[in-house]
């Protein structure tokens, strides 16, 4: 049950920083245009990150599935 609350949390820290991130891009005194290249350069990045987590998380999954079977 921890490890669960321990994953809840830390995507809340991952989430919250996502925000204020976005917000701080956004409200940076900076051109249009630089604004949108970092903003897409942090979508590209985060959607790395977010597509490496999905696949970890599928790999711990079946490896507790096989696991179980055993």
């Amino acid at each position: 049950m921890s490890d669960r609350r321990n994953g809840i949390g830390l995507k809340a820290f991952l989430l919250g920083g996502v925000i204020f991130a976005g917000l701080g891009l956004i409200f940076a005194p900076q051109s249009g245009k630089e604004t949108r290249k970092k903003i897409r350069k942090f979508v590209d990045e985060f959607w790395g990150k977010t597509e490496e987590f999905i696949e970890e998380s599928k790999d711990k999954i079946e490896d507790a599935v096989n696991e179980l079977k055993k």
